[in-house]
This record gives C-alpha cells, structure tokens and sequence, in this order.
C-alpha cells in the first residue's frame, strides 16, 4: 500500500504498522505498543483521540484531515471502527490542499519546531549507532523527500561507515576505510566545519571532480555534507542525497545544519555505547565456554543473556566438565546481582569449580568448599549453583542445590519431571553438610538446568513459569522438536527471556542430552587378594580387547592393569576389581578399599622398583585417582586406534 495503515487496539495502542505509516510517522518499530495519539507525528491533534472513541463508540467511520510535521504535507486520517478497535489510514492529500507546498522544504517554524521535536526524541531512545541512523533516517528523510542517507565517522583521513540507506552494499564496501583527499567535499567539510549544499549532480562535479575524493553514488544528484562536530572536534560526516535536482532554502539549510549537531552529539554518546558494549561482551565470552564440549556421554546447547541494556556483564555462569570413567560434571550458577564485580565472582567461582572438578569430588563437597570461597568473598556475598554428576555406565546423576531451581528432566514421551532435593541456603548462607540427591536417568532423557532469570520476570512468579516451562517442554517433545537441541534452546530463550534493554535479570540455560555407554562397552571382573591376580588381570584384558577388536591396545593396556593391581596387592587392601570400558578412549581402573593416594616418585638409579606410576604416564593420555565410599579408584585413558 502507498497509504499509510495502522491497526489500533480498543485501548488505543498500535499494534500494526505497514512501512508507509512507519515512513509517514517517522517512527519505525517504536511504533508497536504506543498509544496513537502519544506518537509525535499527532501530538499536535488533541481532537484524534475523541474522534476515534467517538468512532468505536458509533461504530461509524470518521474522516480527519492534518498536516503532518513532515514538512507540511496534508494527509486525510480515514478512522474505520473493527472489532478489537480500529483502523486508521494516512492518505496523501497534499496536491488538494491549499498548503501543500513542493519537495524539499521545511513549511513553516512550526513544523521545523516539530520535526526538530521528533528527532531529538528518537535520539533520546537511540542506543547503539545504528539506531542513531535509523532515527535520522526515519525523521528527517522523509520531510526533505531525501532519497539516500550516509553517516561516517573519520580516522586518520579515512572513513569508516557506521550505517547507510538507499545505498547498494557494493558502495558501502568500496567507501568503508577508504581515504579522502583534503580537496574534497568530505574533506573541505570536516576541515572548515560550514555545511556543504549541491543543487545537482554538475554542480558537484564541476567544484569537486570524481578525481578528488571515493563517489558517493552515479544515480544521485543534489547533495548536502554536514559536519558532525561533537567536544569540539569533528568526528565524522553525514551526507544527504536528492535522485533529484533539489534546492534548499535559507531555514532548510539552517534547520540541516542544526539537526546534524544533534546527530554528532547522539552518535558520539552511542559510539561509547558500542564500544562498552563490545567490551562487555567480550569480558562475558571469556568467562563463559566459548564451545560446549562433545562427549560421548552427553549432547548439550547453552543460552545466555545478561541483564541490563549490554553494556553490563552477568554473574550467570554454567559449564559441562568432563570426569573420569566417561562421566560429566554439570554445573550452572547465579552470583546474586549483575555488573563487573559480580561477574569476577561468577569467574573466581567458575575456576574453582573447574580445578575441584579435577579432584573428582562428589557434589556435597565441591558445594561446600564453593560455599567456603563465597563466605571469604564478604558478607554481602551470594551465589546460587546446582552441581551434578552424570555416570553414562549406570545413569545416575547425583546432584546437589545449593538455593538453586531444581533441574528438569523429559522423557522422550514428554513428561517433565522436577528433580527434588533438599532445600539448602545458597553459597555464602550455607552451612555443612550440604544435602544432595541422585536419581536414575532413562537412556536419551533431556536434562534441563537454568537460572531464575530465565523462568521469574517482573509479570511472572517462579512457580508459574516453572509450569509455563514444563508446558513448553512437553510441547517441544511431543511435537518433535525436541531432537534438536538448539532448536529448543532458541525456542525457550525466544518465549522466556526478553531482549537485553527490557531483561531485569541475567539469564542461562543449558540443556543436555543424556547417553548411557552400551553394556557390551563395559567389562568387569572381581580378583582376588593374592600375586596371581596381576596374571588372571593380564589374560582377562587380553580377551576383551581381543572381543572388542582393539589388538593394538593389548600390550599397554597389559601392562597397565599388571603394574596397578600389582600394586594393589603389594601396598593395599581388598576388595579389588577391574573395569575396562570402550568409549572414545579406552579407560581402565583398577579399584580397592584403601585410601592410600598413589603418588610419582623420582627413583635412585639403583632402586629396583618405584617406577610403574611413570610407566603408566608415559602409557596412557591421562590417568588418575577418585575416591569412593569403599576406598579407590585408579583409571587411565589410552587413545582408540582405528
């Protein structure tokens, strides 16, 4: 449609815009949610608001005619009740009425005050440098029959674009970074800070040959530079273009010439937006995993959206660690607020996690020493975290809450489940012992972890948006979506967590995918406390790799179970076991009931033995010790072949 159109509920607020009533209006999407007769264009009507109740109240269509602040246009407001409220069309009356005036002018101070008015309130809701074109754009090209629009900033005689409209991309990446000669209009501009106004095409050409300066545009003809002079120094340059001969009077040239100051003052004040919000979210992306490991026990997906208006870091965190014997820690957290210092305590956190991870502790103990850390950070000190521990060869996940939301599982006929464990303070209230619980996951079961943000908003209790959450899920398995795991994340993050500007609160969402290791990946066998064992270890290994078609591992790994149980036997105590379980590395343990920590020693050359632990490093990718309730566990990991 060439006519504006509006739909407008009952209670007067725009709900659609087509683009010409955005173009008219010079509102774009601020549009959407706005009273009617609050948008600037109308603040000079005080009869449309009594004339569209009177419509809806009448159930009568209603005519009203206007000039807009858009340079003395005159339109006609055709009001058509509906139900649900009203449309409202913007027609173009300009030729019939006896103010119509021609392209190009600013008709009146009263409208120069308004269009004035209007932008310096785009501006004022302008953040990034990109709505700071949008603004200039929607505002002022339209009052002056503009047809393109370029606004750059200058460095070091070059200039670099921030945004355009009504320019090809092949322009904007010939233009960006190219240098300008200082007998240019650009340069001329900046150097002498007065205006530049070209009627045509030849007058442009004749004064400035295409020699001197990058071409803004062969299908363009009349043009106007302006300097864009902010703290005193002149930062860029906005030029506008005419696909027609167009001249400007004394008051347009003024009025330009005043709304390019508010333009550099509104762009200088979003390139420090942009350049904190680059800062931030750079800061965010360190302390936050870059990529989400691939392991054979779980799949996983991960959203994360800070509160305030992006210029702040969150204290949200969430990791997926990988343990021993193909098991993964899963851990997310909330430090309570947002903004620097509470994102390095999101960090500090997420380290010590990490390096207590490695130690393969249980989740009560990892809590508790996390809670140690958020106790010595100072009494206004709090953090939230869930931490589990996901074992692919039995599907259990023994986890613990420490003032978090519990986590949410779905089966694959999309029952969701909220895990319940006893309630504990959060890091920095706590007390020990911190209460933990485990339950036994059905292979493929989707695991769902998230911080408050995600389900409480300021129209949303927590308890509601768990049910709301519940539904979604069901839903997204039901109607199988579920089987991929980035499509639901981007789902729940589109129906549950506003954009920046409007989040009160930072939020994470991590959703994983559990996998349990087949039982014909598992070998195990119980030994007895006696020499032989070492012997009875070697040709059972020697057969299950044989089963499983691994005869290049036969000889390490060989050797590997004979020096550990041999030590078993030598400098611990029973029960013994061995496991061997195929995964993406071949992991084999051998477990006792001592807690004895085996330890590398530096031997004398003429010691007889201490070296076996070195053999093993030198064997094996990585190995290790864990401790369980009946004693230990030692474990290497050899790299699959083939």
């Amino acid at each position: 449609m060439s006519d504006g159109f509006l739909f407008v509920e009952a209670d007067g607020r725009i709900a659609y815009s087509n683009d010409a009533a955005d173009r008219l209006l010079g509102c774009s999407h601020r549009m959407i949610g706005r009273r009617l007769w609050d948008v600037p264009a109308f603040r000079g009507v005080p009869e449309l608001a009594d004339r569209c109740r009177a419509a809806m109240a009448d159930d009568t269509p209603a005519d009203l005619e206007i000039a807009l602040p858009r340079g003395g246009w005159w339109h006609r407001l055709r009001i058509v009740p509906v139900p649900g409220g009203f449309t409202l069309t913007i027609a173009d009356i300009t030729d019939r009425s006896p103010l119509g005036t021609g392209p190009g002018s600013a008709a009146g101070a009263a409208d120069r005050a308004a269009l004035m008015e209007q932008l310096t309130w785009a501006l004022a809701e302008a953040v990034t440098t990109q709505d700071v074109v949008t603004a200039f754009a929607d505002s002022v090209l339209p009052a002056f029959h503009a047809s393109g629009l370029i606004i750059a900033t200058v460095e070091t005689v070059r200039l670099y674009l921030v945004g355009t409209t009504g320019y090809s991309g092949e322009l904007i990446d010939q233009l960006s970074g190219e240098p300008f000669p200082e007998h240019s209009p650009i340069g001329e501009v900046l150097r002498t800070r007065i205006p530049l106004f070209f009627e045509s095409g030849d007058e442009l050409a004749e004064r400035y040959p295409p020699e001197t300066g990058p071409s803004l545009s062969v299908d363009r003809d009349a043009r106007v530079f302006l300097p864009l002079i902010a703290s005193g120094r002149a930062i860029g340059v906005g030029v506008l273009s005419f696909d027609r001969p167009c001249r400007l009077g004394e008051e347009e040239r003024t009025l330009l010439t005043a709304l390019s100051g508010l333009i550099a003052q509104a762009l200088e004040r979003a390139r420090l937006y942009d350049a904190a919000a680059a800062r931030a979210r750079e800061l965010q992306r360190d302390l936050l995993p870059r990529d989400l490991p691939s392991l054979p026990a779980v799949s996983a997906a991960a959203h994360y959206q800070p509160a305030g208006n992006g210029t702040e870091v969150g204290g949200d965190w969430y990791d997926i660690i990988p343990l021993s014997a193909d098991r993964v820690a899963l851990v997310i957290g909330d430090v309570m607020g947002h903004g620097l210092s509470e994102a390095a305590t999101m960090g500090r956190l997420r380290t010590a996690v990490r390096t207590l991870s490695d130690l393969d502790l249980a989740p009560d103990d990892i809590l508790d020493r996390l809670n140690g850390i958020v106790g010595d950070l100072g009494e206004d000190s709090f953090a939230t975290c869930l931490y589990g521990i996901y074992d692919p060869v039995t599907g259990d996940f023994a986890f613990g809450c420490a003032g978090h939301p519990p986590p949410a599982v779905v089966s694959r006929d999309g029952t969701v489940t909220y895990l319940t464990a006893a309630a504990n303070p959060p890091l920095g209230a706590a007390s020990p012992p911190i209460d933990t619980a485990s339950v036994n996951l059905p292979d493929g079961s989707l695991l769902v972890l998230y911080t408050d943000g995600l389900v409480e908003a300021a129209d949303r209790d927590i308890d509601k948006g768990m049910a709301q959450l519940a539904q979604t899920l069901g839903a997204a398995v039901r109607d199988g979506s579920a089987g991929c795991l980035e499509t639901v994340c981007d789902d729940l993050s589109a129906a549950f967590i506003p954009p920046c500007h409007r989040a009160g609160d930072d939020a994470a969402l991590l959703l994983v995918r559990t996998h349990r290791l087949p039982s014909d990946s598992i070998a195990s066998w119980a030994l007895p406390e006696d020499p032989k064992a070492a012997g009875q270890a070697r040709e059972l290994v020697r057969r299950q790799l044989a089963a499983w078609d691994l005869p290049d591992l036969v000889m390490t790994t060989e050797l590997v179970v004979s020096e550990l149980v041999g030590n078993v036997i030598r400098h611990a105590k029973g029960p013994l076991r061995v496991r061997l379980l195929r995964s993406r590395t071949l992991i084999c343990e051998v477990s006792d009931g001592s807690l004895t920590t085996p330890l590398i020693r530096r031997s004398a050359p003429t010691d007889e033995g201490g070296r076996g632990l070195q053999l093993i490093a030198a064997l094996c990718q990585r190995w290790g010790t864990r401790y369980t309730a009946n004693g230990k566990t030692i474990w290497t990991e050899q790299a699959m072949t083939g």
